[in-house]
């Protein structure tokens, strides 16, 4: 969260990464690689606006690769009970969040009055101890998790849980990230740059090019289409400018009378 709310970012709120980091954590960056791939394609189309309340992948990311990777078995495995675990944990953690907003407003309130004071040293503590109540609401229950839980909790989960529910939620996990791109689409002017939606199904389909050669083949597309746009758009304010002609200064030597004549 502070990552989130800082002056710069480190994209580290995002599932892929804050899943990747705990799976460092404990040892098994692939299995978080894993869970926080599937989260982060889920969460695509998903973002805050306006302040809205959104499931807390990250979170959920960070909890589903730290109890899965106290179970056994493959990777495939581990990743379909993170995923069980991380889903339900991210949308516990949305009922939560109102509270990490609502409780800084009353040091707000209070930084305002050091404004009206003066006193700069009191708004910059105010703004500090107001990132708390952001990272509480997390960061308490990701504690009770992983205390409450170890690795014979996971691995009963896994020697009692049903073939068929392991095979849902691996099934579930393919079939989200479909809803996560398709919300990400609703939002995109797909009616004015279709052509770029037809390369990317061209290479994926047909090519059978990754997800990330994809990306990374419309990332210099992306660029020169930004280049040329703003080159366009400098020449035609510069052609609709008006031109102004240059003042004539008046001849040596001429009088106010000639002048003004």
């Amino acid at each position: 969260m502070f990552d989130a709310l800082g002056p710069k970012t480190l994209m580290l709120t995002r599932p892929l990464l804050s899943g990747t980091a705990a799976g460092l954590i404990v040892g098994h960056p692939t299995l978080g690689m894993a869970i926080g791939a599937t989260l982060e394609l889920i969460a695509l189309g998903v973002y805050t606006y306006g302040g809205a309340t959104i499931p807390d992948y990250q979170t959920g990311a960070i909890i589903g690769t730290a109890l899965a990777a106290t179970g056994t078995g493959t990777i495939p495995a581990q990743t379909a009970i993170g995923i069980a675990v991380g889903l339900p944990a991210a949308l516990l953690l949305a009922s939560l969040d109102p509270i990490g907003r609502f409780l800084p407003t009353f040091l707000i309130h209070r930084a305002d009055q050091y404004a009206v004071e003066g006193n700069a040293r009191g708004m910059a503590r105010m703004h500090w101890l107001g990132l708390v109540p952001w990272l509480l609401p997390r960061a308490i229950p990701t504690f009770l998790a992983g205390l409450a839980l170890n690795s014979d909790t996971v691995t009963n989960i896994q020697n009692n849980i049903p073939e068929g529910l392991v095979n849902g939620l691996t099934f579930t996990g393919s079939l989200l990230p479909a809803v996560g791109f398709a919300m990400l689409l609703t939002i995109m002017p797909l009616r004015s740059y279709w052509y770029m939606l037809l390369i990317g199904f061209v290479l994926f389909a047909y090519l059978k090019v990754p997800l990330v050669g994809i990306a990374l083949f419309g990332l210099p597309i992306a660029i020169m289409f930004v280049l040329f746009a703003n080159r366009s758009t400098a020449a035609g304010t510069a052609a609709e400018a008006p031109a102004t002609a240059p003042a004539t200064a008046p001849a040596t030597g001429a009088t106010d009378q000639e002048v003004t004549a």
